[in-house]
């Protein structure tokens, strides 16, 4: 095998497949990144048996052939070389990675022993342009519970019902939701639950004019972009009945300032720690929001903000790091809370350009 590539794209190859190498395992070669060179182009592959991903960028290929080097040191030679053609050349047991003057020998593994990428039969598949998909995932992923033992928490709900593309994320504490009209071309139905932190990786790649493809086989999502495959595992189970949490009505709006609010979050969070609530007291007389803070030998702080308020007036505590990770997905100029009390949950928002609602359970007033 014999073939060379300039080392930007490279590193950039190596950055995308790295995220399907396994650091667990106890197989050598899923620590690996299979090579094949064959015609004018390298394809990439790792995988941890969860997640595999293949990915094929154009070389000059002068012999082909395949081998698995170590990902994690290959990965960091090729990051460390100057901006120049990087290249490699190797037989059965090893490589030389060549670059300007730098010379690296490396111990490879037998290609025979990786596994071959999946092949699956898909039955559901929808095309999400990059720019849309990113912007969704973005407000919703970080919602994502961290608690392994329910799995289904730790995933995107993504629906797709009468041209109306929607994803939700919860963890029992805080729920999001985002949706969209697609074209008519996009028409179908499509629901499955996927890994949040995958969905985010996928969200992180360099924006593009493609559209991101999720196609859906028995247990398995594929998702196709540019020239990247990603084949996951789709989380089972029953996604919680969300819409159950959405009060039809509330007892009190208030219209905000986005940024006026979240940079007065983070001054009331200051004196906090993460037990310590931010309350919002909302007056309709004066049409002001008071935002305080009390920290139990520390302090406390308080701030007023006007809004536009109808209603009744209201009193209702938030966690602050959740009140600030729903805060920073709103990119539109207003948001708008409504509650109902101080007991129920509050629910933040955007303007109706950008369909997000953020919905967030009180901390009990002491």
């Amino acid at each position: 095998m014999k073939f060379s590539i300039n080392q930007s794209e490279l590193q950039n190859a190596l950055t995308i497949v790295m995220k399907g190498v396994s650091t667990r395992s106890t197989l050598p070669i899923l620590s690996g990144v299979y090579i094949q060179a064959h015609s004018d182009s390298l394809t990439l592959q790792t995988t941890d048996l969860e997640l595999s991903i293949q990915y094929s960028v154009d070389a000059l290929v002068e012999e082909e052939g395949e081998t698995v080097v170590p990902g994690k040191l290959f990965a960091e030679i090729i990051k460390n070389l100057s901006d120049a053609a990087v290249h490699v050349a190797g037989n059965e047991e090893a490589v030389v990675v060549t670059c300007d003057a730098a010379s690296f020998s490396l111990r490879t593994l037998d290609p025979q022993d990786f596994p071959g990428f999946p092949k699956v039969d898909v039955h559901q598949s929808i095309n999400i342009p990059f720019d849309q998909f990113s912007t969704m995932v973005k407000r919703v992923a970080r919602v994502v519970s961290k608690d392994e033992s329910r799995a289904i928490l730790t995933g995107v709900l993504i629906t797709l019902e009468d041209k109306l593309l929607k994803m939700v994320a919860t963890d029992s504490y805080r729920l999001a939701v985002t949706e969209a009209d697609v074209p008519d071309d996009m028409a179908g139905e499509f629901n499955a639950v996927i890994s949040g932190s995958f969905l985010q990786d996928i969200a992180a790649l360099p924006k593009t004019d493609n559209p991101v493809s999720l196609a859906l086989a028995d247990n398995q999502i594929v998702v196709t972009y540019c020239n990247t495959v990603f084949v996951n595992r789709r989380i089972e189970g029953n996604f919680p009945n969300y819409k159950q949490l959405l009060p039809d009505a509330y007892v009190t709006r208030a219209s905000m300032n986005v940024g006026h609010l979240i940079a007065a979050v983070k001054r009331a969070s200051l004196l906090s720690n993460t037990a310590t609530p931010v309350k919002f007291d909302v007056n309709i007389g004066s049409q002001t929001t008071l935002l305080s803070s009390t920290a139990q030998d520390v302090g406390s702080t308080q701030e007023t903000l006007s809004c536009e308020a109808e209603g009744e007036d209201v009193e209702i505590a938030f966690n602050y790091a959740y009140l600030l990770d729903g805060l920073s997905a709103v990119t539109t100029e207003k948001v708008y809370l409504e509650a109902q009390s101080s007991m129920k949950p509050g629910i933040f928002k955007a303007e109706e350009s950008e369909n997000f609602l953020y919905l967030v359970m009180p901390v009990r007033i002491s």
